[in-house]
């Protein structure tokens, strides 16, 4: 029997970016707030304290930050003749826990999305004609221009303090010459605070893809150039380039968190309530299903709470949002065979090619030094910024340099033919380590009607409950696009006069692996849209089935992006925060008619 407590105006599940940003806009909004996060309590002390948190082995080795698979994980196969097993070590992808999730152990590349990426399949119909697109590719329009969304990009820069060159604002060119984007969107404010400086291999990447005849930019990074404090008042540091980002919690207070930019600030909200160590088992909701009464979870001792609440938003790591609304019989599940339903469709991922260059031993890039957003990329592939009918395949790619600490244990790149250890294997390391150049073609990853989510008939979490399934291969698009961005990267790297280059695209026998690292980019299962047949939430991130819970973060996405998602997931959280504080709060109910 669950205990009951005391009814809140919002329940909030998770608390990464989604939750800390719902949480201060619905607190300011003067609603209490609870947000529930299954994991333990994180922030910069203890857990970014200097030395301790410079320690490879525990954070990038024994994963602390991630998820514990021995207690929930997903199941994955690359098509439904097979039989989907567990996820049971961290590698392909790293979804965090604790507070913060994703966002305190992330990177900090922080870009806008493209806007022709909002309206993806009207502009390829538009530019290439219906049939360019291939049969079984699900993308679809987002249902939200960026025009409608510039102002919460801007809003998010703002909070998160982040460092780059605008190219245009308000119509007006001042990132000619200056490490502006030429393919950037145009901008209501320039960033926070100018770009940061560039390691040396980002110089030479900068140099060789001129070169070449590409447009390099300064990435935007979340990442401080400077000291900052934000529209909270919440204070930041200059970055010092130690190259502990990813995967770590920044002891410098530089790379932005919800645990140093939100937190601060909600911690004087005395509407705000965090409870740590709260596993979300259901969103509860009425008989007919029409409306959400607030969640159970297990707490840190076991027991079960019910929570009730007149609002609920998920706002947990993608999939988790997928497999809470799967779980709870919110929305129709999708079916591949017949293509009905929403919850689990359109899931995708990140169509990654690396590529990497080994100089001479006077040629010191020295890896080790870095900064998680920062570095020099390119959008001449990226989006449409080319011509995609003479290619045959659909999406895009930045590429870039984005020298983000190789670490000594893990960051170990050796030429083709090295041995796997021993005399040889040391030798190549020495020789390696800080004579090489790592720069990858970030491609985006469409959506298609066998890649999915959905319950899992056989295996069960720590709670009981089906574990999610993960159908997921990679297709003839993801192919093309990957040898096609690798023929057009190599360029640039032999440009670099570097001794040696290694990788290889994709070609028509590799399939999703799930032992080698790719991003933790994960999208779709409850996407948003103009049309409840193909979408699990409305253009405000609603669900058009129970009209009092909102499904926020990367889950929405349609399709992968060829950019980060954290700057986009941002921006729609702002964003339909507005529409709850503007129009639900003050007429509960659907946003948008079906």
């Amino acid at each position: 029997m669950a205990t009951v407590m005391k009814k809140q105006d919002v329940v909030i599940v998770g608390f990464g970016w989604v939750g800390a940003i719902m949480a201060k806009e619905l607190t300011e909004a003067g609603l209490n707030v609870v947000a529930l996060e299954r994991g333990p309590m994180r922030d910069t002390y203890p857990d970014g304290s200097y030395p301790q948190v410079i320690d490879e082995l525990t954070y990038n080795i024994r994963r602390k930050l991630f998820q514990d698979l021995s207690k929930s994980t997903v199941t994955i196969r690359h098509n439904t003749s097979q039989t989907a097993v567990p996820y049971r070590q961290l590698a392909a992808f790293l979804p965090g826990t604790g507070v913060g999730g994703a966002g305190l152990h992330w990177s900090g590349v922080h870009f806008r999305i493209d806007p022709m990426e909002l309206r993806m399949r009207s502009h390829y119909e538009e530019r290439y004609g219906k049939s360019f697109i291939p049969k079984d590719m699900t993308i679809q329009d987002f249902g939200v221009s960026y025009d409608e969304l510039e102002p919460f990009f801007d809003k998010a820069e703002k909070v998160f303090g982040t460092s780059g060159t605008a190219w245009t604002v308000k119509g007006q060119l001042v990132g000619k010459d200056k490490g502006g984007n030429p393919f950037a969107p145009d901008r209501s404010d320039h960033f926070p605070l100018p770009a940061q400086k560039n390691t040396f291999s980002a110089q030479l990447f900068e140099k060789a893809a001129r070169e070449v005849g590409y447009h390099p930019y300064n990435l935007p990074s979340a990442n401080t150039s400077d000291s900052y404090t934000n529209t909270y008042g919440a204070q930041m540091g200059p970055c010092n380039f130690c190259g502990y980002c990813s995967g770590y919690a920044c002891y410098m207070y530089s790379k932005a968190s919800p645990n140093v930019n939100i937190l601060p600030a909600l911690r004087m909200e005395k509407r705000f309530e965090l409870r740590t160590n709260a596993n979300v088992l259901k969103v509860n909701l009425t008989a007919d299903k029409s409306r959400a009464t607030g969640v159970n979870y297990i707490d840190a001792q076991g027991r079960e709470i019910e929570q009730p609440a007149d609002l609920v938003i998920l706002g947990a790591f993608q999939f988790h949002n997928v497999h809470l609304m799967l779980l709870s019989g919110i929305g129709k599940p999708y079916d591949p065979q017949t293509g009905e339903g929403v919850v689990g469709r359109n899931f995708a991922y990140q169509n990654l090619t690396t590529i990497k260059a080994f100089f001479d031993k006077d040629v010191h890039t020295n890896p080790f030094i870095g900064a998680g957003g920062n570095g020099v990329g390119l959008d001449d592939f990226n989006a449409d910024n080319f011509d995609h009918g003479k290619e045959g395949f659909v999406g895009g790619s930045p590429f870039w340099v984005n020298q983000a600490g190789t670490k000594p244990i893990s960051g170990l790149p050796t030429p083709p033919g090295t041995p796997a250890w021993g005399s040889k294997w040391k030798a190549a390391v020495a020789d390696a380590y800080t004579h090489h150049v790592s720069m990858d073609a970030h491609g985006a990853h469409q959506s298609y009607r066998s890649n999915y989510l959905d319950l899992d008939p056989t295996y069960k979490n720590v709670f009981g409950q089906p574990l999610l399934r993960m159908t997921f291969d990679w297709q003839e698009n993801d192919i093309k696009m990957a040898q096609f961005m690798f023929n057009k990267m190599a360029p640039i790297a032999k440009a670099m006069n570097p001794k040696l280059i290694s990788g290889s695209p994709k070609n028509a026998n590799s399939h999703f692996d799930t032992t080698s690292y790719q991003t933790t980019h994960m999208n779709g299962g409850a996407v948003m849209g103009e049309d409840p047949k193909t979408s699990a939430v409305n253009r405000y991130l609603q669900s058009w089935d129970v009209h009092n819970v909102f499904s926020i973060g990367a889950s929405a996405f349609p399709q992968g992006l060829g950019y980060n998602p954290t700057g986009t997931v941002a921006a729609l959280a702002y964003w339909s925060a507005r529409a709850i504080r503007e129009q639900y709060l003050k007429n509960p109910g659907p946003l948008v008619q079906a």
